[in-house]
């Protein structure tokens, strides 16, 4: 069997301890290129930078970076001819991410966006987060596994987020999607020459009772692998959409 061709994304930058490790355990058995950001883009989602423009680095080794969103590696590494890939890539992977990307994380998660950009290319991606407390040597030789796997599958456009629980050898389950709530909060503070800036985002997070969800296998030690839809059509709601027509004819 031919080697498959991975192209290797996250949210951390190309300096990642996840991605080194991803990539590293890659090339044993897949030819790998990296394309990440060039410094950290955590929670920057689906950007793309059409308003500035971008710079593309090589740093050997098949490692680039661009100084722009996850979502603006994985497209570049995708139309840039033969500059940065040889080929259409079998499988696209983002991580290992430095924490977890649960529930509504998937919302925010550069690192979900990178494989994302990925499946809407109709290529089948992969987007692979570990606990703080995780060991990232195990959960790299995981998403090796899983990244075989999926490109064996020949699955077209599917795109699935993969959550690794602290310590090693968990078992697996196919999990949907949790309820991850934080405490959402607006600090105001003072700089030094009594300017105000602010910090959003609260500390910590709860989860939701939800079954077979992605937080309930998490927090009972397992790796959830979740299948996420491109199409984020609402069908159930398509009576009220018609009501809202109607009422402004």
């Amino acid at each position: 069997m031919n080697r498959p061709l991975v192209l290797v994304a996250n949210d951390d930058g190309h300096r990642a301890r996840g991605l080194g490790l991803l990539a590293h355990a890659l090339r044993a058995v897949a030819d790998v290129v990296v394309c990440a950001p060039e410094v950290e883009q955590s929670a920057a989602s689906h950007a793309l930078s059409l308003h500035r423009p971008l710079r593309l680095f090589s740093h050997g080794e098949q490692v680039f970076s661009v100084d722009g969103t996850p979502a603006d590696c994985v497209y570049v590494a995708l139309h840039a001819e033969q500059r940065i890939l040889p080929r259409r890539p079998d499988v696209v992977v983002s991580g290992v991410n430095h924490g977890v990307n649960l529930g509504d994380d998937v919302f925010y998660s550069g690192t979900v966006a990178a494989a994302r950009e990925g499946a809407l290319k109709g290529i089948p991606s992969l987007a692979v987060s570990a606990a703080v407390d995780a060991n990232l040597e195990a959960a790299a030789e995981l998403a090796v596994r899983l990244t075989l796997a999926l490109a064996s599958l020949a699955a077209g456009s599917l795109l699935v987020n993969v959550n690794v629980p602290k310590g090693n050898g968990w078992p697996l389950r196919a999990t949907r999607l949790g309820r991850r709530i934080y405490r959402d909060e607006v600090e105001f503070r003072r700089d030094p020459r009594g300017r105000e800036y602010l910090w959003i985002g609260g500390p910590g997070a709860a989860h939701e009772p939800v079954t077979g969800s992605d937080t309930e296998a998490f927090d009972a030690g397992e790796v959830g692998i979740t299948p996420l839809v491109l199409d984020l059509w609402h069908r159930e709601a398509r009576a009220e959409a018609e009501q809202l027509a109607a009422a402004v004819r």
